[in-house]
């Protein structure tokens, strides 16, 4: 008897060992286009799931919503399903100015300035990618028209997007070298480092963190849109190289 996934609402039998990871349901919809023989598992919530194969590979593709919380419960049951490489598709605000909007980001790790990863490890726990994951994006982006553009190093987790009367800390990390900011890498790391998967992620920018977010932010241009469809590549290109 398989088990029941029921946040994600399929069979484990149902879940190949690689999968592709990302916030957006109508992004994993897209990426799953990409894929020979589509189909859709289920739909539930936030988490759409799909299935495929790419260059004979099968490969699995599932959203997981907008922050940390709900983004470990997807990772916690695609491990329960067997899961052994996901790789995260998503996207970021940039700390660096040579990190320009359309570009990307290869994360080798992740600071923990999220809430979620606080209630599963103490508090000196480290948030790295998988180190054979980094190295197999590095060399698809490499091989991607769009290699020059893609970065790599440290992303920061951080659970606020508009900010209230406390500041953001953007400005000291900025200074420590960290790339860019998201919302979900610290739980991907961590829930795969207890949970023993590899995991890792690719951000396309869509915009500088320390821009006015209620007037300045706009994701929705071409070149971030560009910047998304060949991230999923480099991640597919990556994902079916891993040894699982």
């Amino acid at each position: 008897m398989t088990e029941y996934l029921p946040n994600l609402k399929l069979d484990a039998a149902e879940l190949p060992q690689r999968i592709i990871v990302c916030g957006d349901p109508s992004r994993a919809e897209q990426i799953s286009s990409m894929l020979e023989n589509s189909c859709v598992l289920s739909k539930n919530r936030e988490y759409h799931s799909y299935t495929g194969e790419w260059k004979g590979v099968e490969v699995a593709v599932v959203s997981h919503g907008v922050g940390a919380p709900g983004a470990a419960v997807c990772f916690e049951e695609l491990a329960k399903g067997g899961a052994k490489a996901i790789i995260r598709v998503g996207t970021a605000g940039s700390y660096q100015k040579e990190i320009e909007p359309g570009s990307m980001v290869i994360s080798t790790s992740a600071v923990r300035c999220d809430g979620l990863t606080r209630q599963l490890v103490p508090e000196g726990f480290p948030a790295v990618s998988d180190r054979s994951i980094v190295e197999a994006l590095v060399r698809a982006a490499k091989q991607s028209e769009h290699g020059s553009n893609v970065h790599e190093g440290m992303t920061l987790t951080l659970d606020v997007f508009y900010n209230g009367v406390l500041d953001f800390p953007h400005e000291q990390y900025k200074k420590a070298g960290v790339q860019a900011v998201e919302m979900e890498n610290s739980a991907l790391f961590v829930i795969a480092a207890l949970r023993g998967f590899k995991a890792g992620s690719i951000l396309a920018i869509d915009g500088y963190a320390d821009a006015d977010l209620r007037s300045e932010y706009n994701p929705h241009t071409d070149i971030v849109s560009s910047a998304i469809k060949e991230e999923a590549i480099i991640a597919l290109n990556a994902i079916t190289k891993i040894k699982v």
